[in-house]
């Protein structure tokens, strides 16, 4: 069981890691053709700490399922019992299973919220090391969290851009983050499609508000391609209408979610470089990388390739400005 989302009793992701006794959560379910139906019951002895652990299924919805889990002790929260009965969630592509060394291998050194699926794989490279060489350059540098979900690792289909449905996942930003963006605008380098991700859908929840002061934080995939949203508004001006919208909600801290959705023909509006690994055919993720090279990305790969570059999550990254 892969759990994807919460939903019950909240859909706050870092609220539920929170919850104790029980909860409902979103989640893949391998060889679910055999659950047929009923309550599954486990128990785990961990160091000491047994553990009592129960699934049952609500309902199906599309290719995952709404499951509650329900757990003993009680006190133990929801993020607690993931820690003692599950397993890091290796990227499919690794075809292994996870071993004690992925809980720091396969971890940023700057991680700080549960609740993402995946690890954000250019940041690994990010060692205590690199970033004691930033400061000595004075290279400034800040964070921002998005709970990377499942839909990393889905190709497109053959339907192609127009019919992959991209999951959703939350974001969080901090006020003083924004505020640097708008004073260092020509040097913004993104760590990671994540981090890309997060940026830009920042300057499309500015555009929302141009419009709309009492907007949500909510990117869905194709609204940069929607000719009815105003494409022109410069950036300068949506990152401060997200913080005019920080300031009215008394919040140093902006929570929202992003479908987001960038291949060829996307405007970039935040970002001026990035940092990223190599990914492989027909993902969300290289499609990303196209919308910012060009057709220049297919030169890069066969060089990659031809001179044993390494890919995917633990190989080598590169810079693109």
């Amino acid at each position: 069981m892969f759990c994807l989302e919460p939903v019950e009793p909240t859909p706050e992701i870092q609220s539920a890691f929170q919850q104790r006794e029980s909860a409902v959560w979103k989640c893949l379910v391998g060889n679910a053709r055999r659950w047929k139906g009923g309550t599954l019951v486990r128990e785990y002895d961990d160091n000491g700490t047994r553990i009592t652990l129960s699934a049952e299924i609500k309902e199906r919805t599309g290719d995952a399922f709404l499951l509650k889990f329900s757990w003993n002790p009680r006190e133990l929260t929801f993020a607690e019992m993931l820690e003692h009965t599950g397993k890091i969630p290796l990227p499919p592509y690794f075809h292994r299973e996870a071993e004690e060394i992925d809980k720091t291998r396969y971890q940023t050194v700057y991680a700080a919220n549960d609740g993402s699926v995946a690890a954000p794989t250019a940041g690994l490279h990010f060692t205590d090391e690199v970033f004691g060489l930033l400061k000595q350059k004075d290279i400034l540098y800040d964070y921002v969290t998005l709970h990377v979900g499942a839909g990393t690792f889905k190709p497109v289909g053959e339907g192609g851009i127009e019919q992959h449905e991209m999951h959703t996942e939350q974001i969080v930003v901090g006020k003083a983050l924004i505020e640097k963006l708008l004073r260092h605008r020509q040097n913004i380098i993104a760590v990671g499609t994540t981090s890309v991700r997060t940026l830009e859908s920042l300057y499309w929840f500015g555009v929302k508000l141009q419009h709309d002061p009492e907007a949500h934080f909510n990117i869905k995939q194709f609204d940069p391609y929607d000719e009815t949203i105003d494409h022109k508004l410069p950036p300068e001006n949506a990152l401060e209408n997200v913080l005019k919208y920080m300031d009215k909600n008394r919040t140093d801290q902006l929570s929202g979610a992003t479908q987001l959705m960038i291949f060829p023909g996307y405007p970039y509006r935040i970002i001026n470089g990035m940092v990223t690994n190599f990914h492989q055919p027909r993902s969300t993720l290289l499609l990303l990388i196209a919308a910012w090279l060009g057709d220049k990305w297919k030169d890069i790969y066969q060089y990659a390739l031809e001179n044993n570059y390494r890919f995917l999550s633990y190989g080598d990254s590169c810079l693109f400005m």
